[in-house]
Formats: C-alpha cells, structure tokens, sequence
C-alpha cells in the first residue's frame, strides 16, 4: 500500500512497473482495452522536452548541445549513452526530468477521469514516486525471461542484454514495493484473463473506496 486508504474523490492511481522485457506496455494495453484511463510516463517524457521547452533547454544547459540532433529534437539515443554509465550524469538527468514529469503526470491524471487509472512508470522504484500511488502493480518474470526476450526481441547479446538488466531495479526491489503482481511467463493469450481479473479487483476497491485491500497475486 501506498499514498492512501481512503478515496478522497478522484480515481484511484495504480502504479505499473516491471523490468525491461517485462511485459508491462502489453498488460497497460489490455487494460486501456478494457477502457481504462492509461497515462504512460514514457510519452511524458518526450512532452516534456519537446523543441522549445524549458526541459529540453535545461538538458542542452547541463549536457551540450551535443544532445540535439540537426533538427533540434532530443538525440534520446545519445543522451541514454551519455549518462547510461555516468551515475553523475544520470542523476542530474532525473533531477531535471522527474519534476517536470510527475507535474504531467498529475496534470494527465486529473483530466483523464475513470475509476480508477493505470499510471505507467517503468522506473518507480528508482524515482521513489511509489508513495504517489494507491496501489503498485508489478508485472514479474525470472530475469532469464528478460533477457530472452531482449535477445529475441531487440537483437541484444547475454552479456548487453545483463548489464541493461544491472543498471535497473532488481526483482526483489520492485517486488518489495508491489501490492499486485501478474506474472508474465506465457504469452499474449495467457495474460488476457489474468488483466481481466485484476481490473474487476481494482473497480471493486475502487467503488468500495477503500484501496488498501490486501494484495492479488496472479496467476
């Protein structure tokens, strides 16, 4: 459990999350298809340092304009390399970001309605904005799932696929923080009931008013 335990009003906020190659874009898709309110972090992101934005101007500040590409658009690519072994770097990129982020995030979320919302963070362990949900879903595999995956999927060796792997939150750590957790070690099929149940569980809290429920585990 997390923010509160009592609806004050508005929907109730899940936090999604899962390790790269978890899954979790394909379950934050079957739940928008059951007509839930979905606000992706990752799109955010991108809002947030679009050309002319005070973001983007604040990352050519810190970094270069070695971040741009020649038609004035973030080089994600060649950010993500600048700071993806630079502990420095990456933390003064997350304290750029984040604010701009979850003013956003809160933005998006007051004017998406619904009952309850699925909020996608892929790194809400490391940004800690866990205690600015209701409740923390994690979508869970065994790392070797992750990286074949990544391998099949993105073209990436073992060892690329393990260091992309080390520089995120463990298991155990996103686990530690989850109140439900869908475990995604089938396919596209096998995850469509189990969305199905949780997004009954979540309109039943939801309605009750009362989100600290005790926690689902599927399957």
């Amino acid at each position: 459990m997390t923010a509160t335990g009592m609806s004050t009003h508005r929907p109730m906020r899940v936090g999604l999350t899962g390790g790269i190659a978890s899954g979790k874009s394909l379950v934050a898709r079957l739940f928008r298809g059951l007509g839930v309110p979905v606000i992706d972090t990752d799109d955010l992101a991108r809002v947030v340092v679009a050309p002319g934005t005070p973001g983007l101007e604040r990352l050519v500040g810190e970094f270069g304009a070695r971040v741009l590409k020649p038609d004035g658009t973030l080089d994600r690519a060649g950010l993500r390399t600048i700071v993806f072994s630079d502990t420095a770097s990456r933390r003064r990129l997350e304290e750029i970001l984040h604010p701009l982020i979850l003013a956003e995030l809160e933005a998006a979320s007051s004017a998406a309605g619904g009952a309850y919302q699925i909020h996608v963070i892929p790194l809400l362990v490391e940004s800690r904005l866990e205690k600015k949900m209701d409740r923390v879903l994690v979508v869970d595999c065994a790392e070797e799932s992750q990286i074949s995956r990544l391998k099949s999927r993105d073209g990436e060796t073992e060892a690329g696929a393990r260091r992309i792997l080390d520089s995120q939150a463990t298991r155990k750590e996103r686990l530690a923080i989850a109140d439900d957790v869908i475990l995604n070690e089938g396919s596209e099929k096998d995850l469509v009931p189990l969305v199905a149940l949780m997004d009954g569980f979540y309109r039943d809290l939801a309605a009750s008013g009362q989100f600290s429920a005790p926690g689902l585990r599927l399957p």
